[in-house]
């Protein structure tokens, strides 16, 4: 059965799935050639798709931080649920914009809608858990 212990590792495996998404939001400029795509668009599009992007990257560590510093408190209180849930919620929607917005068949499209789908199971699994299967520790 599941207990604080076990359960626990869901929440620091979240922490480093948020790190290796960050780093990946850091190398977009490279992967991306934003120094020569960007330039093709007007001077505010340009500078909020990088503001975007670089919040998107100071989310990621922060949701990593909350994940290694207070797992305890994300499993334990309605607050930290609330906030698995909603980095849970956060990658279901991105799943979806996939479908909406990224139309493309192509295997790394298909890669990363894969890892979208395993945040969303990632982040809401300690929560679930929690509800259906949890076994306190005495």
């Amino acid at each position: 059965m599941f207990t604080y212990s076990t359960v626990k590792y869901l929440i620091y495996l979240g922490g480093i799935y948020s790190i290796g998404f960050a780093i990946f939001h850091i190398y977009f400029w490279r992967l991306f050639d934003w120094k020569n795509d960007l330039q093709k668009l007007k001077a505010p599009n340009k500078a909020i798709i990088q503001i975007a992007n670089l919040r998107l990257i100071y989310i990621f560590f922060g949701i990593a931080l909350v994940c290694f510093v207070f797992p305890r408190e994300l499993l334990s209180s309605k607050l930290g649920n609330a906030f698995l849930l909603g980095i849970s919620l956060f990658w279901l929607g991105r799943t979806i914009e996939q479908f909406i917005f990224l139309r493309i068949k192509n295997k790394m499209v298909n890669i990363l809608t894969a890892l979208f789908i395993l945040g969303t199971l990632l982040f809401a699994a300690p929560v679930l858990i929690k509800i259906f299967l949890f076994t306190p520790c005495i």
